[in-house]
């Protein structure tokens, strides 16, 4: 995907300041986050701009699971380049006690990530987003001689270039520079590992539609295993601060696996983060969304839906903030943001801290639960498919309840 120049049209249009062009609305970062936020914006008409430091497609650690939220915020008519529908999970906890569940319908999908976020950047680009690849951001400016009016911040690219707009979002992943200029807070830093390895025929037959769920050797870890046409995905995560043994543990699992033998097309490592609770959203024009702003579910680290929503939300605040005139109404529109994530992706996130401080004391108790307990797996199935949520259930049940109450008092 090449790079593109345009200056800012749209069916809005655009002004033009001291230092040229003024988009409306400029999104920093082209994966899920941020070509959901930039679809929402120029859907809305405005002249937004996406910058994308890669050349895209372009590789990413992820297991690529689509679960029902993330299918439910994709763009309209948006269509899911799936490599594998799951069926079934076989569990295992730390390689013992294993069992296979079954379901009739589909429970989640998987994507290559290369090809599902160079998708969606085509849909937000469709939808009348300018896009430009290999542009770096350095840094953000809303004061200082850059920025011609108070209405305006100046990006600014590792070239020089300065790019103004009314708003920014920021959505350059988990080490982001919108994310440090805004003040995001950490809470939780975790790393995972991966490797994409290529099998015979006879290998993936065995593994297709099926996943693994492996819960791990130290508190809080797990491994899965995600199908993917001739390749497999095999990955580990853990707590930030072992490297070595969330090495060891990529490497003893694959070698339980039988698949030891299999040279990895690409070996990567990766560092989620996620949000504290009193963490901002944004400061002054600028939001941020998805893993620049530490929004992904605890206990699973699953990132990509809270993504696709928190940039969706992100693009359709950023089009009120480049309308506000002033600085008490952009903050009004930032404080309405920061609201709508924290009554929604926040709760989950509450709910998820709350699983994930359960499963670290005791893994086999939910290992049990979710190979033993018909109730547990088909919550578990609900919320894959998306029909509810951790936190929908522990509102409305009220067993779920006492029991997540009783865990957290042990």
């Amino acid at each position: 995907m090449s790079s593109e120049n345009a200056v800012p049209g749209g069916e809005q249009g655009s002004e033009s300041g001291p230092g040229g062009p003024v988009w409306d609305v400029v999104v920093v970062g082209a994966g899920p986050a941020g070509a959901s936020a930039a679809h929402a914006a120029a859907s809305a008409g405005r002249a937004v701009l996406l910058l994308e430091k890669a050349e895209l497609p372009r590789y990413k650690t992820c297991g690529g699971g689509i679960i029902g939220p993330s299918r439910d915020a994709l763009p309209p008519g948006f269509e899911l380049p799936l490599r594998d529908r799951v069926h079934a999970v076989t569990f295992s906890l730390n390689g013992r006690l294993t069992r296979t569940r079954r379901a009739k319908r589909m429970l989640f999908g998987l994507v290559d990530r290369a090809e599902f976020d160079a998708a969606l950047v085509e849909s937000a680009r469709a939808a009348g987003a300018v896009v430009r690849t290999g542009a770096t951001v350095s840094r953000v400016e809303q004061h200082g001689p850059d920025v011609p009016d108070r209405r305006t911040v100046a990006v600014v690219l590792s070239d020089g270039e300065i790019v103004l707009a009314r708003s920014v979002v920021g959505a350059d992943g988990s080490a982001s520079r919108i994310g440090a200029h805004v003040g995001v807070k950490l809470d939780q830093v975790d790393l995972g590992l991966e490797a994409e390895i290529p099998v015979p025929p006879t290998v993936a037959e065995d593994w297709a539609g099926r996943v693994l769920l492996d819960w791990g050797p130290t508190p809080g870890s797990y491994g899965w295993v995600f199908p993917k046409g001739d390749t497999l995905t095999v990955g580990v995560i853990s707590a930030r601060g072992d490297g070595a043994g969330t090495k060891r543990y990529l490497e003893d699992f694959i070698a339980r696996l039988g698949l030891a033998g299999f040279e990895p097309a690409i070996s990567s490592g990766h560092l989620t983060r996620c949000r504290a609770d009193d963490s901002p959203l944004s400061r002054g024009r600028v939001l941020v969304c998805g893993d620049a702003a530490g929004l992904l579910e605890p206990w699973t680290r699953e990132g990509i839906s809270f993504a696709l929503r928190s940039g969706r939300l992100a693009g359709e605040w950023a089009v009120r903030i480049a309308e506000a005139r002033d600085g008490v109404d952009a903050r009004r529109q930032a404080l309405n943001y920061a609201f709508a994530v924290k009554a929604g992706l926040g709760v989950e996130m509450g709910v998820g801290r709350r699983m994930l401080a359960v499963f670290e004391r005791r893994p086999g108790l939910m290992h049990a639960a979710v190979t033993g307990f018909r109730p547990a797996w088909r919550a578990f199935a609900k919320v894959t498919r998306g029909s509810t949520s951790l936190a929908e259930i522990v509102r409305t049940h009220p067993t779920a309840r006492r029991v997540l109450t009783t865990m957290d008092r042990a």
